[in-house]
């Protein structure tokens, strides 16, 4: 992965920051919004054309098709993510930014040209169908409990199923389907398939309201009956389903840990702001010791936060999977954001909970980060196993 180099990057993110401050901020308050609050697509739409204009839509694929490295992309994520809108306007968002990075993986010339060319050019959101519910026994935090199931039918694979928690499914032209395959030479592991949507054989049952709000479509319950998909829109081969679920996970974790840092570190100037104007038993809050203190506090988990983000990108672009890093980062992040959400709310008090400012709606945010791409347990989990068998191995003779 060559990139552009980190001064330009950084000469990017600048350009980024500076848009969404003086661009899209000024739309937080916009009321075209869903039943649950996140913005509509005609919103979403209006931004991206303003993006477009000004020259940072998907700034982080380069012209050529090209990705930047991981590290340049922590930096222009960032800026992006300085306003819940600012990852819609400039094409960063989850789950399209994910969807991006697998197809431009593992996707064939074709499949790139039809379905990831729109979603580069802002023109298509996607939604990638994999977490099923959890009363059925589906795949969530473990995507090998699996149930939806693929068969071949001649040249196309029929596809069954329920999912859940299907983020954008509503209002998307590109999904990525993943199931169980049942046939005996991909000895059973999983297939990913692309698809336009909407499709009749994918029904949309449910969206549930949540505590976020920043994502348009929601996420959608969704029945998959008899879907039947050409072939060739098979993405990579069959069997290895879960092998690509893995490329994209790692530096989606962390890319959702990049976003949410920009979002951050916007509340806690806000926060700041307040504290320094806001007096209170005759002087400004930020004189007060227990005030003063978080706002430091906040400080501190934040440059903590930047800096395990440049660490497990440097990994990742060593062309490593990074599985241990991301989950190490994902875990010391969303947690550190959350103590720097909660301290912005704090400090503002009943300003700091109303939707006056974006500083409730990140808390929001946040709040859910730290379950999306696995919860905080399951990555400790992971790292604990991974403690053990690196003593067995270290251990063995």
């Amino acid at each position: 992965m060559s990139g552009i180099g980190m001064a330009a990057a950084q000469d990017l993110a600048r350009k980024v920051e500076t848009f969404v401050r003086e661009v899209v901020a000024p739309y937080e308050q916009d009321p075209r919004r869903d039943h649950h609050g996140a913005p509509t697509d005609a919103l979403v739409h209006e931004l991206r054309e303003k993006a477009r204009a000004a020259g940072v839509l998907t700034p982080h694929i380069m012209p050529d098709g090209g990705h930047l490295t991981q590290r340049e992309t922590a930096v222009v994520l960032a800026a992006s993510g300085l306003s819940p809108l600012g990852p819609l306007a400039c094409n960063t968002a989850a789950p399209d930014e994910g969807n991006m990075y697998l197809l431009g993986k593992v996707g064939d010339a074709a499949l790139r040209e039809r379905f990831l060319k729109p979603m580069v050019e802002g023109h298509a959101r996607s939604a990638f169908f994999m977490t099923e519910p959890a009363e059925l026994q589906g795949a969530g935090s473990d995507p090998s409990m699996m149930i939806t199931t693929c068969r071949k039918d001649g040249n196309h694979w029929v596809i069954n199923g329920t999912k859940c928690f299907i983020t954008g499914a509503d209002g998307a032209q590109v999904g990525i389907v993943m199931a169980r395959s049942e046939e005996a030479d991909s000895a059973g592991g999983a297939c990913m398939f692309l698809v336009d949507l909407p499709d009749p054989a994918i029904r949309i049952d449910h969206v549930p309201n949540t505590i976020d709000s920043s994502m348009p479509g929601g996420h959608a319950t969704v029945t998959i009956e008899n879907l039947r998909v050409p072939a060739d829109q098979m993405l990579g081969q069959a069997g290895e389903g879960f092998k690509y679920a893995q490329i994209r996970l790692s530096p989606a974790r962390l890319s959702h840990c990049m976003r949410w840092l920009g979002a951050c570190q916007r509340a806690n100037e806000i926060a700041s702001d307040y504290a320094n104007r806001r007096m209170a038993f005759g002087k400004p809050l930020i004189d007060h010791e227990g005030v003063g203190f978080m706002l430091a506090e906040n400080l501190i988990d934040l440059k903590q936060a930047e800096l395990m983000i440049d660490w497990c990108a440097s990994v990742l672009d060593t062309g490593s999977l990074g599985t241990a890093e991301s989950s190490m980062s994902k875990v010391a992040v969303s947690e550190a954001l959350m103590r720097v959400a909660d301290r912005c709310v704090q400090v503002m008090g009943g300003t700091g909970v109303t939707d006056k400012t974006i500083v409730e709606q990140v808390f929001r945010e946040i709040r859910a980060f730290r379950i999306y791409d696995g919860p905080t347990e399951v990555h400790k989990w992971s790292l604990a196993k991974k403690i053990k068998r690196d003593w067995k191995q270290a251990h063995a003779h």
